[in-house]
C-alpha cells in the first residue's frame, strides 16, 4: 500500500473509531440493575432465588436489595422483623446470585426512611423527632458513626459486592430539631446534609466498598457535594418528570461522580387499586435513552412495594406499638410485562417502541394475536386515575361512576381474551382489574354515604350494596392467594387481603349501627 493511502486510511480510522465506540457505549450500561424492595411483601427465599434467576435471563447483572428489617443483623437483633431471613439464607442467596452472574448490592437506609430502626427506644437518641421516627439526627455524628459502622460492617461481611447503598433520599425532616436548626443557621442545609453523608461514605470506603446514594437531596442542596469521596456513586431516580425537578441537574452531571439512572415500574400513585401502566412504559421509553445521552454508567429499575411513609400506632405519647405502611401495591409477581420492557429498553440503543413491544410480548408469552394484544394494552392503559375525597383526579371532568364504567370495560376485555399459554401469569392482569372494579364500586357507595343529606332510604341502599360487595371478597382473596402463594408468607397474604377490604367493612359497620 502506498504511504499516502496508508496515511489517509489511518486518519479515517482515527475519526471513525470513536464514533463506533460511542455508538456501542450508548447501547450498553456497565451496571444493568434491578431494585427489590423488601420493606413489605417479603418474598419467600425460593421465590427470591427464582426472581433473581429470571432477572439474569433478562440480562440483569446487578440486584439492589433493600433488605430493611428482613436482614438479620448479628449485633443489632432488634432490627429484624418476623419475616427476616436467617444469616445462612442470606449467604446462600448471595452465593446463588454470584453463580448466575448477579452482583447483590445491599441497600441500608442511613438518614431518612429508618423508622424500622428508630422505632426501638434503644436508638431514641438518634431520632430527629420523637413522634416521627423516619429520620436520624445528623447532629449526632458519634452515635451515627457507631451504629452505621456496625451495620455496614455486617453487610460487608455477607455481601461480596464492591458497593453499599446508603440511601440518603427524601430527608424531609432535614434541619428540624433544635440542634440541626442551629447548625443550619451557621452552615446551611447543604452542609448539614453532606456532613452526615460524608460520615457514612467514609465508613463504607473504610470497609473497602464504594458508597451509593440516591441523588434527590444532592440535587436540591448541591453546594457541598464535593465533600464526598471520589468513589461515590449517585443514582438519579426519575419516574417521568423533568430532569430539574429536584434541582439543577447539570450540577450533578458536572460533579465528576459516577451516576446511574433509575426509572420505576411500581411507584406513586400505584397502590392496591391502580397501576399506571402507561406512565411506567413512557418512563422506560424516555428516561433510559436520556441516561445514555448523559453518559450514565449504570441503569437500575426501581420497584417500590410501598412509598416508605408509615402510620404510627402509639399506646401512650411516646411508646410506639406498630408502624403500618400507608401505601401497598400489587406484588412484584404481576409485573413481568414491565420487567421484560425494561430488559428490551436497556438492550437496544433505540427508544422502546411500546406498541411493538406489547404485540411481541403478547404473542410470545400468551399466544395472542396482534388484535388481541392491542385490546390487552387498551385494557391496561384505561383511565388510571386516582380518587381524592370523592373527586376523580383526571385531565378531564369525570365522575366516579364513569371511572367505574371504564374499569368494568377493561376487566371485561381481559376476561374475553384467551391466552393459549402462561395462563397463570395472565391471571395477574385479570385479578388486578377485578380488584380495581371492587375498589371503584366501593368508592361510588362511599360518595353516596358522604352526601350532604343521607336519607334513610339512601342508607339502606348503601348497606345493601356493601353487602353485595363483601360477597365478592372471598373469591378475590382466594385468587390473590392462588396467584401469590408461592411468593409471600401466609400471614402476609392474609394481611394484604384484610387491608384491601378494610374500608368496606368499616363503612358498613358505621352505617349499620344507625337505627
Amino acid at each position: 500500500m502506498k504511504p499516502v493511502l496508508l496515511k489517509l486510511l489511518t486518519v479515517l480510522l482515527l475519526f471513525t473509531m470513536p464514533a463506533v465506540y460511542a455508538q456501542e457505549g450508548a447501547a450498553s450500561f456497565k451496571v444493568k440493575g434491578f431494585h427489590l424492595d423488601l420493606r413489605i411483601q417479603v418474598m419467600k427465599m425460593p421465590a427470591l432465588k427464582q426472581f433473581a434467576l429470571d432477572l439474569s435471563k433478562h440480562g440483569i447483572n446487578t440486584l439492589l436489595v433493600e433488605w430493611e428489617a428482613s436482614y438479620p443483623f448479628e449485633q443489632e437483633p432488634l432490627i429484624a422483623n418476623r419475616y427476616a431471613y436467617t444469616r445462612q439464607e442470606v449467604a446462600d442467596f448471595i452465593r446463588f446470585c454470584k453463580s448466575i452472574s448477579i452482583d447483590v448490592i445491599p441497600l441500608q437506609q442511613s438518614f431518612g426512611h429508618v423508622e424500622y430502626i428508630l422505632r426501638h427506644y434503644k436508638y431514641a437518641a438518634l431520632r430527629e423527632d420523637n413522634q416521627d421516627f423516619s429520620q436520624v439526627c445528623p447532629s449526632e455524628p458519634a452515635l451515627n458513626k457507631k451504629l452505621f459502622t456496625t451495620l455496614y460492617t455486617d453487610l460487608a461481611a455477607t455481601h461480596s459486592s464492591p458497593f453499599i447503598h446508603i440511601g440518603g433520599d427524601e430527608t424531609y425532616l432535614l434541619g428540624h430539631c433544635e440542634k440541626c436548626k442551629k447548625r443550619v443557621a451557621e452552615v446551611g442545609l447543604s452542609r448539614l446534609y453532606f456532613d452526615h453523608i460524608k460520615l457514612l461514605c467514609d465508613i463504607v470506603v473504610g470497609l473497602g466498598k464504594r458508597p451509593v446514594l440516591w441523588a434527590d437531596i444532592a440535587l436540591k442542596y448541591p453546594e457541598y457535594i464535593h465533600l464526598l469521596p471520589k468513589q461515590t456513586v449517585f443514582i438519579d431516580w426519575n419516574y417521568g418528570w423533568p430532569l430539574d425537578r429536584f434541582g439543577d441537574h447539570q450540577q450533578l452531571v458536572n460533579s465528576g461522580y459516577e451516576i446511574w439512572g433509575a426509572p420505576a415500574l411500581r411507584s406513586d400513585p400505584d397502590n392496591y387499586f391502580i397501576t399506571c401502566w402507561q406512565k411506567h412504559f413512557n418512563n422506560i421509553r424516555d428516561f433510559i435513552p436520556a441516561c445514555r445521552k448523559l453518559g450514565y454508567q449504570g441503569i437500575l429499575m426501581t420497584s417500590w412495594s410501598t412509598s416508605g411513609a408509615y402510620s404510627s400506632l402509639f399506646d401512650s405519647e411516646g411508646d410506639l406499638i406498630e408502624l403500618y405502611a400507608i401505601r401497598h401495591v400489587y406484588p412484584i409477581s404481576g409485573f413481568d410485562l414491565l420487567v421484560a420492557a425494561y430488559e428490551k429498553a436497556i438492550s437496544s440503543p433505540a427508544p422502546l417502541d411500546i406498541d411493538g413491544f406489547i404485540k411481541q410480548y403478547c404473542s410470545r408469552q400468551y399466544g395472542l394475536s396482534e388484535k388481541d394484544a392491542l385490546q390487552f394494552k387498551a385494557a391496561l392503559f384505561t383511565a388510571p386515575y386516582k380518587i381524592n375525597k370523592g373527586q376523580v383526579i383526571a385531565p378531564v371532568a369525570m365522575t366516579i361512576s364513569q371511572l367505574l364504567d371504564s374499569a368494568r370495560s377493561a376487566a371485561a376485555i381481559l376476561q374475553s381474551l384467551r391466552p393459549v399459554k402462561n395462563q397463570q401469569a395472565f391471571a395477574h392482569s385479570r385479578l388486578m382489574a377485578d380488584i380495581r372494579v371492587y375498589y371503584l364500586t366501593f368508592m361510588t357507595i362511599e360518595a353516596r354515604a358522604n352526601a350532604a343529606h343521607l336519607t334513610p332510604e339512601d342508607r339502606a341502599s348503601c348497606l345493601a350494596q356493601l353487602q353485595q360487595l363483601m360477597k365478592q371478597e372471598p373469591s378475590l382473596s382466594q385468587a390473590f392467594v392462588q396467584q401469590n402463594g408461592s411468593l409471600l408468607y401466609p400471614s402476609a397474604l392474609e394481611e394484604e387481603n384484610i387491608l384491601r377490604s378494610q374500608k368496606v367493612h368499616q363503612l358498613y359497620q358505621r352505617l349499620a349501627k344507625i337505627k
